[in-house]
């Protein structure tokens, strides 16, 4: 059946020539606008779409939060392109038959599938990161680089460079690094993925044993155990030199990797991959997995968001999920506006990321003046207005599609809440799993689903932000508290001590822009 659209901004008025978005399917990039060109809809959805009712528009019971259930206007489904696509391609099912086991892209829903997930960067920043991996003969699967070193978090990163200022981080950086890096050099950060944990360090303590602190003595088989039973299933090696570039890098097995990505087990990496990252090698399983989590942030922040807001309060809510349960967050070990300084400095990559993920959710769009215009979504400066669907049955739905072990903790959370007894709560549980031994289920709220999503706001998003914290919080703590033994002293004490440096900076600047503020209100009377 399909769904009525929000009373707002068309598809047709948002992007051209009814250009439609969804989980991506871009047939090349314009960087003109800084947005993917959009897959359009096949001619089998175009009929479906004319051959419906006036009556199959209403809101029902069996409204979804599926990828494909925002109803095209009548100007873009007229100028939809009538490619046939097979089955597997469709938005509608991917959600609903995600197979995790996959090993090649052409397994993936369609070809240019989490397109989204690809930031653009310059090529030759892009190309020295490259050479960095190719310095390690242990293979990695799984690549991508992320942090202040590689997308600037203050205006003063944009300023150009010079071998000096890069020589006081990096030994013999790249020039590329040194352009890209401006004026204020920092370390780049790196995840590895890899299959075999094991090997990989066997392979890497050979090549690179000077990256290890002393538990490296103790073997590939001490490390990888310290690495996948304390917190987050992460080793970092950090300050080290690499082609001439002084980096931190983490390495993580891809299953470890996929079922946080999916599933929200701990949220240290799924956190980090929620905002914009530079993939360097990328993996099919992965960018599938990876799908999921974008797609779960934003259901997430559209549960704490009211029913009007700007993509940049969307962005900073999303942005600021990975540090709710962080212990660096509540000590002076970080920079207190650091969530605005992401957002703030990178807001088009932001919008790349989410943007086509916003046009999938039926209760969802954007309504603002601004995007009639044709080049809307190349303008920076622009922060959109989006009003979402609060409707009981669209929002349980959301709750039912969060990842697996996080929507099973925010359930005990209002087990307890709504003192349900234990067992009727089972078989609420029960009936929610995601598949059973003959079929995925179809992901739809139920009354308990809809009960929580229309909660008091104010009760909804504390019980929400509570979840969050409690997934995060521990194996945060715990990757925290094993970095003297994984990084040793000295780079442990050196990274606490630039930590440390970055909040008294942040705290002054914060206090500096408090105290402008001020004067110019005086100024002002």
């Amino acid at each position: 059946m399909a769904l009525r659209p929000l009373r707002s901004m068309k598809a047709s008025r948002l992007f051209p020539a009814g250009q439609r978005l969804f989980l991506l399917k871009p047939q090349r990039f314009r960087p003109s606008s800084g947005i993917l060109l959009i897959h359009q809809r096949t001619a089998s959805s175009e009929a479906a779409q004319k051959s419906a009712t006036p009556g199959d528009h209403a809101i029902s019971e069996h409204a979804t939060d599926s990828a494909s259930s925002k109803p095209l206007s009548s100007s873009s489904s007229n100028a939809a392109s009538s490619t046939p696509e097979s089955a597997s391609s469709s938005p509608s099912d991917w959600e609903e038959n995600t197979n995790f086991h996959i090993s090649h892209f052409s397994e993936l829903p369609h070809s240019n599938f989490g397109v989204n997930q690809h930031m653009v960067i310059n090529d030759e920043f892009k190309e020295a990161l490259r050479q960095i991996l190719w310095q390690f003969k242990a293979p990695i699967r799984y690549a991508f680089a992320y942090g202040s070193g590689v997308f600037p978090q203050s205006p003063g990163n944009l300023t150009s460079g010079t071998t000096s200022s890069a020589s006081s981080i990096h030994l013999k950086a790249p020039s590329a690094v040194v352009k890209s890096q401006g004026s204020t050099p920092k370390m780049i950060d790196f995840i590895f993925g890899v299959s075999y944990s094991q090997h990989w360090h066997s392979l890497n303590l050979h090549q690179h044993r000077s990256h290890y602190s002393a538990l490296g003595s103790l073997g590939s088989g001490a490390v990888t155990a310290v690495q996948e039973n304390w917190g987050a299933g992460v080793y970092f090696n950090p300050y080290v030199t690499v082609n001439g570039t002084l980096i931190k890098y983490g390495v993580v097995n891809l299953d470890t990797l996929c079922t946080d990505l999916s599933e929200w087990t701990t949220l240290y990496l799924a956190g980090r991959l929620q905002k914009p990252v530079k993939i360097l090698r990328d993996d099919a399983r992965v960018r599938l997995a990876n799908q999921v989590n974008l797609i779960s942030a934003l259901r997430t922040a559209l549960l704490l968001l009211p029913p009007s807001f700007t993509e940049r309060e969307l962005y900073a809510t999303i942005a600021n999920i990975s540090y709710l349960g962080d212990p660096r967050m509540s000590l002076p070990a970080e920079d207190p506006s650091k969530v605005a300084n992401i957002v703030g400095n990178n807001f088009p990559n932001f919008r790349r990321l989410y943007a086509p993920l916003i046009e999938t959710l039926p209760n969802v769009e954007f309504h603002d003046p601004v995007c009639s215009r044709r080049d809307w979504q190349a303008d920076p400066t622009v922060s959109a207005r989006l009003e979402q669907d609060m409707d009981p049955v669209k929002r349980g739905n959301m709750v039912r599609r969060l990842p697996r072990a996080f929507r099973k903790r925010l359930y005990f959370q209002y087990q307890k809440k709504f003192q349900i007894p234990q067992l009727e709560f089972d078989k609420m549980l029960d009936a929610s799993k995601d598949e059973d031994f003959t079929s995925i289920k179809r992901r739809q709220g139920g009354d308990f689903e809809r009960r929580i999503a229309t909660d008091a706001p104010e009760e909804l998003i504390a019980e929400v932000r509570g979840v969050i914290r409690k997934t995060i919080s521990w194996p945060s703590t715990m990757q925290t508290l094993k970095g003297p033994l994984t990084a040793g002293l000295a780079r442990s004490w050196r990274y606490v001590t630039d930590k440390m440096a970055k909040h008294r900076a942040g705290k002054k600047k914060a206090a500096a822009e408090a105290t402008k503020a001020v004067g110019e209100e005086k100024n002002k009377e």
